[in-house]
C-alpha cells in the first residue's frame, strides 16, 4: 500500500531556529530520506516553499477564483511530503514516527487511492 506522510510544523518554526540549529534538523532529513530510500519504500518526496507562497484556485458557477495564500489559515503549515510504499499503516506508522518534524510538529499519515490501472 501507499500512504502519504504529510509533515506539518507550526508556522513560524523553522523561521525560529537557529542556523545551527536548521542546519543539524536538515541533516536529520537527509538522513531519514536515505533510509526509506535505502529500505525500497520511498516513491517521492519534497519540501514545500512557505505557506505564504501559495496559491488557491477555486471555481464556483463556472468562475475561476483565484486567490494569493493558503487554502485556510492554520497555526500548523504543511511543510513537505515523503509517499512510501509499504506493506501495512503499521509500518507507515513507524516510518512516520522517524520524521524528524514528528518531534515538534505532526505528521500525517494518509493511504493513497489506488486504481487498477495504476497498478500495473
Amino acid at each position: 500500500m501507499r500512504y502519504v506522510l504529510q509533515i506539518y510544523s507550526p508556522d513560524g518554526y523553522w523561521d525560529s531556529l537557529s542556523e545551527e540549529k536548521r542546519r543539524a534538523l536538515y541533516a536529520e532529513y537527509f538522513a531519514f530520506t536515505r533510509d526509506v530510500s535505502e529500505e525500497g519504500v520511498l516513491v517521492g518526496s519534497h519540501e514545500l516553499e512557505p505557506a505564504a507562497t501559495a496559491t488557491s484556485v477555486r471555481v464556483r458557477d463556472g468562475e475561476t477564483l483565484v486567490t494569493d495564500g493558503p487554502f485556510a489559515e492554520t497555526k500548523e503549515r504543511l511543510g513537505g511530503y515523503y509517499v512510501i510504499e509499504v506493506e501495512s499503516l503499521d509500518e507507515a506508522l513507524e516510518w512516520a514516527a522517524r520524521i524528524p518534524s514528528a518531534r515538534h510538529g505532526t505528521i500525517e499519515v494518509r493511504p493513497v487511492v489506488m486504481h487498477e490501472e495504476e497498478v500495473a
